[in-house]
């Protein structure tokens, strides 16, 4: 690959990004923003990123500060010894219900609420809710098997946890 060429990453981000911004602009009304983290707080398991994703997620990780790392790094080790169900991400500022690694986050976080695989259960149920009183008509997902195709490409995929655990996380 050149240096001016996209990396894989980048490039599924952008097909993600633009589908995102396409579904906002026909959509104003869309709930996935700022403040409903609905989806951080009811995940179904621990977060799964690729090598790829981790190197990019420990950019945002190495920018908090002190104290907030060490907080992510307690909930960390708390969702490695013994999860509770529903899983509250860990890079969550719960109090903001915002992502305290937003321009960093996986995939997984960037296509939820936007993709779906409704044979396994991964949708947002608010916006499904929505969908079914036919209040977002024409709102045509993203098909979230090409996702997992892309991403497949990237490598092996690993829980959060274990990132961290590896010793690859960004010291405090």
């Amino acid at each position: 690959m050149r240096n001016d060429e996209p990396s894989p990453l980048s490039g599924l981000h952008a097909d993600v990004d633009a589908r995102v911004r396409a579904i906002r602009a026909s959509h104003p009304d869309w709930q996935c923003a700022r403040g409903c983290a609905g989806c951080c707080r009811q995940l179904a398991d621990v977060p799964r990123l690729t090598a790829d994703e981790w190197a990019l997620l420990q950019q945002g990780l190495a920018a908090l500060a002190p104290q907030r790392l060490g907080d992510i790094r307690r909930k960390v080790a708390e969702l490695g010894r013994a999860p509770s169900r529903p899983v509250v991400c860990p890079l969550l500022d719960e109090k903001e219900g915002a992502c305290l690694v937003y321009a960093q986050r996986p995939v997984a976080c960037r296509t939820y609420g936007f993709y779906v695989q409704r044979e396994l259960g991964l949708y947002c149920g608010d916006i499904e809710a929505r969908a079914a009183a036919g209040e977002l008509a024409g709102v045509t997902w993203g098909n979230h098997d090409a996702i997992d195709r892309r991403l497949a490409t990237l490598g092996e995929s690993r829980p959060l946890t274990e990132w961290f655990t590896r010793g690859m996380a960004v010291e405090a």
